[in-house]
Parts: structure tokens; sequence; C-alpha cells
């Protein structure tokens, strides 16, 4: 059988790491660019009374219109004009109270340099995102942000690669400085993602998804141990919850807990649960996003939380598996 990899063939992998590499030193470079330019761009952007116009030609093109759709997902209403069309008509999309963004790595593309001095003319703040901060766009600009690479990882320097992939980052890295500065919340993000899994994930509520009534699992503090095992097994949760005669909860009993227990040989028929209870556990409320009950299970490394009111009072047990059949994970 003749081996398939002949001396001649080409090296796939070496291609790919090295473009990996080349790529992510181009990453790198970018902390030091956060800067005062930065800073000014992101402060004209929350100044703005319109919305982020962003626009660049080819492959820049296509960057800008991701960086678009990211900055409108994330509190900042945005969308992408092809620098093309502006010159037949969609200027008339921007307007004063807009900021621009005009992307170009050269930044002396026709298309987009064609349309600056309407742009200045309008009164509309320019950001430039640019790989040379001594080019037309970058001067014109009120902040450019630089967007530079060393070399591209097409070998050949010609097709955009690391100065894509910069780019890409710089307006990611934008839209994340605007997410924080606006206090973008996980809820008002639900609200731009409605649709699908996501849209599940993030606009489901705690009272959805919860056991309420009689399937929470919970016993008196003065139950026994066997007593308590008795509801974990009937309920099927992996827990249950300790309640005061008022029906506060002071307590939650879980496996973990159980395997603690039984390291001491207690006597189960005569152990209270409530000496053998986790005080003060964690807990969540029935009008919070599912979302915030896998953060708090996965953050504390719990399988189940109990869902309480105001007062304290118990009204539902929530545990991992409500929130996977649920989608939320």
């Amino acid at each position: 059988m003749t081996d398939s990899i002949s001396s001649g063939a080409p090296d796939y992998r070496s291609s790919a790491l090295r473009a990996i590499r080349i790529e992510r030193e181009a990453i790198e470079t970018l902390e030091d660019r956060i800067n005062g330019e930065f800073t000014k761009a992101c402060e004209v952007i929350m100044a703005c009374k319109g919305r982020v116009v962003v626009t660049g030609m080819g492959k820049s093109g296509h960057i800008g219109n991701k960086i678009a759709a990211t900055l409108a997902s994330t509190g900042t209403p945005s969308f992408f004009v092809h620098p093309g069309e502006a010159s037949h008509g969609d200027m008339g999309m921007i307007t004063p109270q807009d900021v621009v963004i005009a992307i170009s790595n050269s930044g002396s593309t026709s298309e987009v340099v064609t349309i600056l001095p309407l742009i200045k003319r309008m009164g509309a703040p320019l950001i430039s995102m640019t790989g040379n901060p001594n080019s037309v766009l970058a001067k014109e600009a009120i902040a450019n942000l630089d967007v530079s690479v060393a070399i591209e990882a097409c070998p050949l320097g010609l097709a955009p690669t690391s100065s894509t992939t910069a780019t890409l980052v710089m307006g990611d890295a934008l839209a994340v400085a605007l997410l924080e500065a606006r206090g973008f919340s996980a809820e008002d993000f639900a609200f731009s993602h409605p649709g699908g899994s996501l849209g599940r994930r993030l606009l489901l509520r705690v009272s959805d998804i919860m056991h309420s009534g009689d399937q929470i699992p919970r016993v008196l503090e003065d139950t026994t141990l066997s007593g308590a095992l008795l509801e974990i097994t009937r309920k099927g949760l992996g827990m249950t919850t300790i309640v005061s005669p008022t029906g506060e909860l002071t307590g939650i009993f879980t496996d973990g807990d159980l395997r603690r227990t039984l390291d001491k040989s207690p006597n189960v028929h005569k152990t209270l649960i409530r000496d053998v209870m986790t005080h003060n556990g964690k807990t969540i409320q029935a009008d919070h996003l599912a979302a915030e009950a896998l953060n708090i299970m996965e953050e504390m490394k719990i399988n189940a939380l109990p869902v309480t009111d105001d007062d304290g009072n118990l009204v539902g047990a929530i545990n991992m598996h409500d929130l996977l059949r649920a989608g939320v994970i």
C-alpha cells in the first residue's frame, strides 16, 4: 500500500498553527492600544443621541457588519451601511445625531474616503479603525482605534487575515466596554434575543420551572433523619427543605449532607434533621431569572435551590435537572 503521506504532501498542520500564532500575536498587541483614543471613542458613543453607523468595504465591511450586530445586541443601537451604497442614496440613513465608525486597514479605501466630506459636513462624529494612523481616514477621525498588524497570517501577505481578526477583537472590546458602562444586564440582553434556546435561557424565570405546592420536598425541624430520607426519596429532587411550623425556611438537607452525616454513624431513627441540616443555605426568589439559579448552583457546586418569598417563606424548589429540561443549560 502506498503511504498516503509522501514527502511532497502539504503540511496542513504547520500552516494552520502558523496562522493561529500570527493572529494570536496580532491580538496581543492590541492591549497597548486600549488607550486615550479608545476611551475617547467610548465617550463619544456613550454621548450619542442617535445610532452608531458602521461602514467598511470588502473584508472590512464583513467585520463591520459583525461589529454593528454585536453593538446592537449589547445595548448600543447600531447598523451597517455599505460605503458604496452610501454614495448612491444610503447616506440618507445617517443623521447628525449618529456616530460613524469607519473601518479601513489602509485608511484610504476610496469608497470610504469618498463619503468622509459628507459625514464631516453633516456633523456626525467620526471614529476610525485603521491599520495606518497617518492615513486620511485616521486624521479625519475624532478618535482612531489602531488595528495595525505586523504581518498577515496569509503567507502571501495579501488576504486580510490578522488585520481582520485584530479589527474584530477591537470591535468586541469596544462593545464590551460600552455594555459595562451602560450597566447592560442579562435581562436586557434577553429582550434582544427572544428566539431559540438563547431566549429560553435568558427569559425563563424560576417561577416558570420550579416545583411548588405538594411537589416541594419539606419536613419540619423535629423530623427524624429517616423521615427526611423518605421525603427525599418521595419527591426525587435529591434534597429536602426544612421549615418551621409557620412555613419559614430554616435549612436544607442534600445528598452531600447525607454523606457527611453517615460518616458519623448516626442513629437515623433518633437523630433529628435540625441537628444535621445545613443552616443559612443559598436560596433564590421566584421572580429571578432561571439563568441566575444556574449561576448560583455552578458557583456553589450544588444541585438544588429552595425558592423563597420576601419574608423567607418556602414557595418552591428547583434543581439542575429542571434547568436542563427547560433548556437553560
